[in-house]
């Protein structure tokens, strides 16, 4: 066992934030446990053929998109300190496929070669502190409006994971968008597996027993490969058929070893996409990249740190020049990679709910990330619905901090209600952050309170325009 006043325990304040060795270790496990989905999410998401029909290739994609995690949590959690863990970023890396890789001419070289862009930008920004100012301009009503966003975000993450709550066909335009599990119903074993975990957390949480969380999770997917193993469940997506009663993605089983294959590394090409759609076109989708991964990251570090109680009474946390300089460099590597930019994780929540309160915790979860580029049964044995139930306790802790915005005060009341409310209806953070921005702004100046607005703040919310008109300008120039 670490030993309290230990040159480990000074370095990493485990001690002095109120958590220790075991803690650390688990909440690095739960973290992994959240986000090893990844692993296997991203090779489908960028699956996609480029202008000459070249393809990134599964494999490869899932071997460096564990590499490239792996070595930026444990990054993170070295030199930052906190227990954020990095992987491929959601949407991101869906814009990055299905708009920024269409284009006419582009190669996926040239498509990842925005994405390094992109994060130099970034990079620059934070070591000449303007990143940093930002997130200093921002006002705490919005911070805590943040971390109830991100809260709900990753509570319907876990939901619609799960399959319990489901996405609706809306060819008429009729339907609601989501709805309760398959046609109303709740079917199938997975989803009984999220219920009796969500269950079971809960009743541990309140039983106030050690390791709740990550005792949840085991359980769950250990139900789950005696379910698989008997039943024969199967996904529920991945063949010719749609099965509604499938596992969500990955249906629980143990697959052979394979070396990893990384030679993707080094092939982004970071001004190709400037030869073929010129210097305005490669800039504009540049840009808009940089937006999504400045101001995703920032949220979700707001709501995490809030969340793991390393928010100081001034409402700063500590070395957040570091968590945003491995941030800027999850961009970089993740791009030169050719993986997509990586980014803070929500799901580092769960990590923090098991007690995870240091940078420890991340290079636990970074280890296992490493691991898990040779060992694929570590990635394809734990299910979305044996990890849902995490998701959906964590984000009721982070709701919970909703009392404390100031619900008289309407022009922080009404922005605030925007962010938290659009991150989980849009599935995005930058969504929600950009019209609390934006409303906080124009109320503050409808209210005469000109002054109280940060300089900063006008500048953010300007770039939320854009970000916003992104599609008419787009038309605008023929794209």
């Amino acid at each position: 066992m670490l030993k309290q006043g230990s040159a480990l325990d000074r370095y990493f304040k485990i001690s002095e934030r109120g958590s220790n060795f075991s803690r650390e270790v688990r909440g690095g496990f739960a973290t992994f446990f959240a986000m090893s989905y990844i692993v296997v999410l991203n090779p489908l998401i960028l699956s996609g053929a480029d202008s000459n029909g070249n393809t990134l290739g599964f494999t490869a994609v899932a071997a460096v998109t564990a590499l490239v995690a792996g070595v930026l949590t444990i990054l993170m959690g070295a030199w930052a300190k906190h227990p954020f863990a990095l992987a491929t970023g959601l949407g991101v890396n869906a814009f990055v496929a299905v708009t920024v890789a269409t284009n006419p001419g582009l190669t996926w070289p040239d498509t990842m070669g925005l994405v390094v862009l992109a994060g130099v930008t970034m990079l620059i920004l934070v070591l000449t502190g303007f990143r940093t100012a930002v997130f200093k301009a921002v006002p705490d009503g919005l911070k805590t409006a943040i971390v109830v966003g991100i809260g709900l975000f990753i509570a319907l993450i876990g939901l619609v994971n799960a399959g319990f709550v489901r996405r609706l066909p809306d060819a008429a335009g009729t339907t609601v968008p989501v709805g309760l599990g398959f046609d109303g119903k709740l079917l199938g074993w997975p989803t009984a597996v999220f219920v009796f975990g969500l269950l079971l957390t809960i009743v541990l949480l309140v039983r106030k027993v050690k390791g709740a969380i990550l005792i949840g999770i085991v359980t769950s997917t250990i139900i789950s490969v005696i379910l698989e193993a008997t039943l024969h469940i199967g996904p529920s997506g991945g063949g010719d058929t749609y099965n509604p009663q499938g596992w969500s993605l990955v249906a629980p089983s143990f697959t052979g070893w394979a070396a990893p294959d990384l030679s993707l590394i080094g092939k982004a090409n970071p001004f190709g996409a400037f030869e073929h759609l010129g210097v305005i076109g490669a800039s504009l989708l540049a840009f808009v990249i940089l937006l999504s991964i400045f101001f995703d990251a920032m949220g979700t570090m707001v709501g995490l740190a809030h969340e793991a109680g390393t928010v100081d009474e001034h409402g700063n946390i500590p070395d957040v020049d570091r968590v945003l300089q491995v941030d800027a460099l999850g961009a970089i590597i993740g791009g030169g990679a050719s993986v997509s930019s990586n980014q803070i994780y929500v799901e580092a929540g769960a990590g923090i709910g098991e007690g995870a309160r240091t940078g420890l915790a991340s290079i636990v979860t970074g280890l296992l990330f490493l691991v898990a580029m040779f060992f694929t049964p570590l990635i394809n044995l734990v299910p979305f619905e044996a990890v849902a139930p995490a998701l959906v306790v964590v984000g009721f802790m982070m709701v919970s901090q909703v009392g404390k915005i100031d619900w008289q005060d309407w022009g922080i009341a009404i922005p605030a209600f925007l962010t938290f409310s659009l991150m989980p209806f849009t599935y995005s953070i930058a969504i929600g952050l950009g019209a609390g921005f934006i409303s906080y702004v124009v109320i503050r100046a409808a209210q005469g309170r000109v002054r109280d607005i940060h300089p900063l703040m006008w500048a953010v919310a300007g770039a939320f325009v854009l970000f916003f008109a992104i599609g008419p300008i787009e038309a605008a120039l023929g794209m």
